[in-house]
């Protein structure tokens, strides 16, 4: 009897983790019959990682009103977890989901997460672990810093906005009277510097709206930021691991809130137990929605399969498309690769089979699977 691990990302704008989990686990036991199925809903800091930190380890789930990315007020949530830890996903208020079509990330603010923060330290958080990922911001953190009491202040002393577009003017950073009540760990899902040619504006940004232009004044505006926190907090970001995730909320993150950047996968996979659950399995079957060349800088695929393959596991994935560089992942020890989408679908056509195009990805992969094990 071979004996599965589902431990999947999201596959972002169409299944949770939890639904691919249900899919893949339904393919799988149709497929090989008398196969037992473990599911592990997993997430590397984007949408849905508090959530998944409460599958793994319990908590109560708590919900604010806060600032959206472009400064609606929207209902977002949090979890306190066992031992009074809150776990916070940015892209519950600063999320590109909730920006929609149309979105300008040079216009949109990481405002809402600050008040998020609040909120947990009002009610009594100690600790709080921060998923940076899916956002429609590129702000370096200033909108978060400006909800916790910092000011940017551009030439002649004026208050600046805090959006991206803001960053460049910034000549001067006033803190708060008091620093932020509670250590931080953020949840890192890329190693991207904050700017550059790897950096958070030209890597990211044109996923988020913004065009060729608006892709140079976040870059300037980031390298900007870079040397104004040194200067006026001491703390150098530029060469940070990490430090462009999320529109540069790494960045901020380290230097307003005296966080430390960690993989979000790692972190996940450290709260569930995974090597002990690996004891249990053959086969490790992950997925996301598109694997690429980005999948391999510290995202969920590339979390578990290098932990699994060091355990000896056979490593599978099921995603939703390949796109070009996905070949890297067998270096990581992931055996095969099965795509539920051909690259260039429709958007609506994909929404509208995905299920059952993951159905018979999975299908596929477990036939697989058991025919190289007979």
């Amino acid at each position: 009897m071979l004996s599965f691990l589902i431990a999947p990302d999201s596959f972002k704008g169409t299944l949770t983790a939890p639904e691919v989990c249900d899919i893949v686990a339904r393919a799988v036991l149709a497929a090989v019959p008398g196969s037992a199925v473990a599911k592990l809903p997993a997430a590397d800091g984007g949408e849905g990682f508090s959530l998944a930190l409460q599958a793994a380890c319990g908590g109560e789930r708590k919900t604010v009103v806060v600032g959206g990315p472009h400064g609606e007020r929207v209902e977002a949530g949090y979890t306190v977890l066992p031992g009074g830890a809150a776990a916070m996903d940015m892209a519950s208020c600063a999320g590109l989901v909730l920006a929609g079509a149309g979105n300008n990330p040079a216009l949109a603010s990481t405002f809402g997460v600050g008040e998020m923060l609040l909120d947990a330290v009002n009610h009594g958080a100690k600790s709080v672990i921060l998923g940076l990922g899916g956002s429609a911001t590129n702000d370096c953190g200033i909108g978060m810093a400006a909800a916790l009491g910092y000011r940017f202040l551009g030439a002649a002393g004026r208050e600046l906005p805090p959006v991206g577009a803001s960053m460049s003017d910034v000549r001067r950073i006033v803190r708060p009277a008091e620093p932020f009540g509670a250590s931080v760990q953020a949840a890192c899902d890329v190693d991207n510097p904050l700017y550059g040619p790897e950096g958070a504006a030209f890597v990211f940004a044109p996923q988020k709206g913004a065009d060729p232009a608006t892709v140079r004044l976040l870059d300037e505006g980031l390298r900007n930021m870079a040397g104004i926190i040194k200067k006026d907090l001491g703390c150098d970001v530029a060469a940070v691991p990490g430090a462009g995730a999320a529109g540069g909320m790494g960045a901020g993150a380290v230097a307003f809130l005296g966080g430390t950047l960690r993989s979000g996968i790692d972190l996940l996979l450290d709260a569930a137990g995974f090597e002990k659950q690996l004891e249990k399995a053959d086969v490790v079957i992950t997925g996301e929605g598109r694997m690429d060349a980005q999948s391999v800088r510290g995202k969920v695929c590339a979390g578990v399969a290098r932990r699994a393959a060091a355990a000896g596991k056979r490593v599978y994935a099921v995603c939703g498309s390949l796109g070009e560089g996905a070949q890297a992942m067998t270096g990581l020890g992931v055996r095969g690769m099965f795509a539920a989408s051909e690259a260039g679908r429709p958007w609506e056509e994909i929404v509208r089979t995905c299920r059952e195009d993951l159905y018979k990805a999975a299908f596929a992969a477990a036939r697989e699977i058991a025919d190289k094990t007979e």
